[in-house]
């Protein structure tokens, strides 16, 4: 399979591609080696290939803070964040599991979980 440079006949080394944003979507070289990447609404880089045949993807949350990395080694881990953007949970492959989650929640929480309004809970002994 040609690459990108080989089917433009292209000459001129680095050969590079952008989006409208300025981002870069794709890299070749005159090895032939190339990367491509794509980012999503956010601007976020969401996935990135190699003509060595690794491959990474990733998603972010409405912060920009990673949530989920997966690549093509089987690795892949995942994150939590509460709402200062400080990382309460992750967990990955390899087994390693940090967990700083709050065990203490206000009356509001419990009844947000709940879907109910604060004013209709009850805690009974």
């Amino acid at each position: 399979m040609k690459t990108i440079a080989e089917q433009l006949n292209v000459k001129d080394f680095p050969f590079i591609i952008k989006d409208n944003n300025g981002k870069q979507t794709y890299y070749e070289d005159s090895t032939g080696f190339w990367i491509k990447r794509e980012y999503d609404k956010n601007g976020k880089e969401n996935y990135t290939e190699r003509s060595t045949g690794y491959w990474f993807k990733r998603e972010h949350d409405k912060n920009g803070k990673q949530t989920y990395y997966e690549d093509s080694t089987g690795f892949w881990s995942k994150r939590e964040y509460d709402k200062n953007g400080k990382e309460t949970y992750s967990e990955d492959s390899d087994g390693l599991i940090k967990d700083n989650r709050s065990t203490e929640l206000t009356l509001q929480e419990i009844a947000d979980k709940f879907g109910i309004d604060v004013k209709n809970l009850r805690i009974k002994d």
